[in-house]
């Protein structure tokens, strides 16, 4: 029991669950969402992202910047005070980068929810502690991109080209000292709730829970993630 209770102890401080807050399942939607850094949502052309977020939600995302070396930009938008939607596509300014594009860009043909990420207070520790459970995450990586108005942002991840389960096992982030992109976001939307579906819902389940993460899991035809969000339009599903 003691060490179980260690267990839970590093899991809330490295994913940035609440003091006390047992993290190995429970909580609810309200309690998975409040983990949600951001959802990604790639495109193979971000006006076209844009657009179509804009048609389904009522929110119009805003510029966020081009990620340098690899051969992306991207726009977002708030979904709350710490979370947001970031609509990601191939950068025509940049070359063709070397590595493959994160999040199956490159063999895209229409936009997809495609990934989404967990607030980490120590993604090395947490990344660590993930693969000791079973579920690899990839390599941490540094990041950055500048805003539109000069602000550089930078943050610490693990290798979103690691794709856990299709995208529907999170990948890990840390923003370190940089402000949270939601706080300069377009406003108007909030995350309800997310689920998702995979071939192997039982295993999948199972290793989000190992994370701390009880997030709906059922059988699907292939792997998808499906987020419940408020906005001008109502209630809508994104996927």
């Amino acid at each position: 029991m003691r060490a179980r209770h260690l267990a839970i102890g590093i899991a809330s401080m490295t994913l940035g669950a609440a003091p006390g807050e047992d993290v190995r399942g429970g909580g609810g939607a309200s309690s998975l969402v409040s983990r949600v850094d951001h959802l990604v949502y790639a495109t193979p052309d971000l006006d076209r992202g844009i657009d179509e977020i804009e048609k389904l939600i009522g929110v119009r995302a805003a510029p966020g910047g081009q990620h340098p070396g690899r051969g992306t930009r991207n726009a977002v938008l708030a979904l709350g005070p710490a979370s947001y939607l970031e609509i990601i596509a191939p950068d025509p300014a940049q070359p063709t980068p070397a590595s493959p594009r994160t999040f199956g860009i490159d063999s895209l043909t229409g936009s997809r929810l495609a990934a989404w990420a967990v607030t980490s207070r120590d993604v090395e520790a947490a990344a660590s502690e993930a693969a000791r459970e079973g579920t690899p995450l990839g390599e941490v990586k540094s990041g950055s991109r500048k805003r539109p108005d000069g602000v550089l942002l930078s943050w610490r991840f693990t290798d979103p080209q690691a794709m856990v389960a299709g995208g529907v096992v999170p990948f890990l982030i840390d923003w370190g000292a940089s402000p949270h992109p939601a706080s300069s976001a377009p406003k108007g939307a909030s995350l309800i709730a997310l689920r998702a579906e995979h071939p192997a819902a039982a295993r999948v389940q199972k290793q989000l829970r190992k994370l701390g993460l009880a997030m709906p899991v059922e059988a699907g035809p292939a792997p998808a993630l499906i987020a419940t969000i408020q906005g001008p339009h109502g209630r809508v599903e994104l996927r």
